[in-house]
């Protein structure tokens, strides 16, 4: 059964759980508000994750931040749960960062420190079932976007991977869920509020948030492009 968000679905309402209030969904805002969608945005807690009705919604975004998946949080935890739900009912899910941490941890993957953090612009490789799948209609087989991440993972065999740096995997779909460890949803503004908040992670890193804005606004807007694309396949998805 197709399972389309863009005004067929049971009721118009998208949740949006943030794990932290600094990194929100961005554009994908606006490209929701744009369809007619109510979006419900809620600051992850134990108590608020736990009183959500997935079947009050037609889709979840579960968002970044920068604790870890491993970390002992109670509302970690009822996450966790939320997406087992979601893969038990076929409400597509998109989880960005650590929310595509969340979905591989509850998909039977295992979550754990890379070896370096991926931090700024990169490039990623688009595999073939990337092409055929959320990065349909992207021009070539790479794109630029922005990192800020350190954890990585391992998948089960039924996942798909849809794309990978020279590190680490990037992007996947497990049943009716889309990880995506990259940040496709930022703007300027959100990039450089990440760059005063997030400081001290980048000086002991030893990178310079000067460089995040060389070419901000060429790089932004290309990736704001991918984003309306990604989000637009999101949107055809089957349950």
């Amino acid at each position: 059964m197709e399972y389309d968000i863009l005004g067929l679905g049971r009721t118009n309402q998208i949740l949006c759980i943030e794990n932290i209030s600094i990194e929100t969904l961005g554009n994908i805002k606006r490209y929701l508000l744009s369809d007619g969608f109510k979006v419900k945005e809620i600051l992850a807690t134990t108590e608020i994750i736990k009183s959500q009705n997935l079947t009050d919604y037609d889709a979840v975004f579960i968002l970044g931040g920068p604790m870890s998946v491993n970390d002992n949080f109670d509302y970690l935890l009822e996450e966790k749960k939320l997406v087992q739900s979601s893969f038990n009912l076929g409400v597509p899910m998109f989880g960005i960062c650590l929310g595509s941490q969340l979905i591989a941890s509850s998909c039977g993957g295992k979550v754990y420190q890379g070896p370096k953090k991926e931090i700024g612009w990169g490039e990623v490789h688009i595999t073939s079932k990337g092409q055929t799948g959320i990065f349909d209609k992207i021009v070539g087989n790479k794109i630029q976007v922005f990192h800020w991440h350190g954890d990585t993972f391992t998948l089960p065999s039924d996942a798909d991977i849809l794309s990978e740096s020279d590190l680490y995997i990037q992007a996947f779909r497990f049943k009716n869920a889309i990880g995506i460890q990259f940040h496709l949803e930022v703007t300027k503004n959100m990039i450089q509020n990440w760059v005063r908040e997030y400081y001290i992670e980048l000086k002991n890193e030893k990178i310079s948030g000067d460089r995040f804005i060389d070419d901000i606004d060429k790089n932004v807007s290309e990736l704001k492009n991918i984003s309306k694309i990604v989000y637009e396949n999101f949107k055809s998805m089957i349950e």
